[in-house]
């Protein structure tokens, strides 16, 4: 047994997983490179391994659940023997997997090359990707439909008033908003095949879809919202931002924001998803938000709902395999187990309450009136 695979089984031993156990939650070993792998690149590897084939596990999301409650990331860092076997890892890695950056580019060119027909066959009917709201519903649908009822009402809409969405993704929330309680929505997105289908899904309604950064918007609107945007503002903008945004909203107007979070504020997006699914992406600590806006807006209310997330990613997976074959001639094997690992893997982390999923409601320090919330 090498030194890798000694310390790789003692930290899974640690999170009470087992090598080739028979618990949904224990890892079967295909290829023994995986333990200089992991070592030699951690979470990266853990996850580039997958995508190979190293590896399998029939619940990957209790795994890295129970990773992440062991805080094994914490171990690989500082206990000696770990940092001796990795170093040793590190340089058979180097000898051993030189084929590994050549698929990596081609699988990250794949992933950011995505049409629209995936995420037509993963999502709800409305093509809502982000987190969905599981309080009284039965199905995804049920599910993201609540959220942006949900939405609606701690924005308070009224007939007439004017919306900017900001990360506007395929129109989901505008039709809706503009539907159902008469609004005015400007939908703003970078992506170009998002804006294409967004138009197309709201174009019975006041829905205006640009193709436009939030720097670039000018205006004033009586509500402003972000959801599940924000990840990809990056640290260095957080108070650009919400500057930009307290510009927009009008005196009496009411800021949404719904955004993934973590506990504690980190300058690093996690190494797998931010090689191939958020380039550039970080996640905000409520600190970091509160930092940003401290000068400009109030917090007048706040609500986690980050174990909805566990309940949504398993639904999009669920999706996901269910259309697979339809998707296979577009997709290959190697980006199946990419997209599972992301779905999966991040299940796993609001199961072990590792990242947060906050609503947040804003208003301008100025306002006075209390700001009543519902839930």
């Amino acid at each position: 047994m090498s030194d890798s695979e000694t310390v790789v089984k003692e930290l899974l031993k640690i999170a009470d997983i087992k090598v080739n156990g028979k618990r949904p939650f224990d890892i079967q070993i295909h290829d023994e490179r995986f333990y200089n792998r992991v070592l030699a690149h951690q979470s990266l590897g853990l996850g580039e391994s997958y995508m190979d084939g190293w590896w399998d596990v029939k619940e990957l999301d209790q795994m890295v659940a129970r990773l992440l409650n062991a805080k094994i990331n914490e171990k690989l860092k500082f206990k000696p023997t770990v940092l001796i076997a990795g170093a040793r890892a590190v340089a058979t890695d180097k000898l051993t997997n030189r084929q590994s950056l050549s698929r990596a580019v081609h699988n990250a060119s794949h992933h950011y090359n995505i049409g629209n027909d995936l995420y037509e066959r993963m999502l709800d009917e409305r093509m809502i990707y982000t987190c969905a709201y599981w309080r009284n519903a039965k199905n995804l649908d049920e599910a993201q439909e609540a959220k942006l009822k949900l939405i609606c009402e701690k924005l308070q809409l009224k007939k007439g008033m004017t919306v900017l969405d900001i990360g506007c993704g395929w129109g989901g929330f505008a039709k809706y908003a503009a539907q159902n309680y008469g609004v005015k929505v400007t939908g703003i997105t970078l992506a170009t095949e998002q804006a294409k289908l967004a138009k197309e899904n709201t174009k019975e309604f006041p829905v205006d879809i640009q193709i436009k950064d939030y720097r670039e918007v000018k205006g004033k609107y009586d509500r402003v919202v972000s959801i599940g945007m924000f990840e990809a503002v990056g640290q260095k903008n957080y108070m650009t931002f919400f500057n930009k945004c307290t510009d927009l909203l009008e005196d009496d107007g009411i800021m949404f924001h719904h955004t993934i979070g973590s506990n504690v504020s980190v300058k690093n997006n996690n190494p797998f998803m931010e090689k191939y699914i958020f380039p550039g992406g970080s996640l905000p600590s409520l600190a970091d938000i509160n930092k940003a806006t401290a000068k400009t807006l109030v917090i007048e209310d706040l609500q986690n709902i980050g174990p909805d997330y566990v309940k949504t990613l398993l639904a999009w997976d669920k999706n996901f395999n269910k259309h697979y074959d339809e998707l296979k001639d577009k997709y290959d094997e190697t980006f199946k187990r990419m997209w599972d690992f992301y779905l999966l893997s991040f299940a796993g982390s609001f199961k072990a309450r590792h990242v947060q999923l906050w609503q947040i409601v804003f208003r301008k320090i100025r306002t006075s009136e209390t700001y009543v919330g519902v839930r």
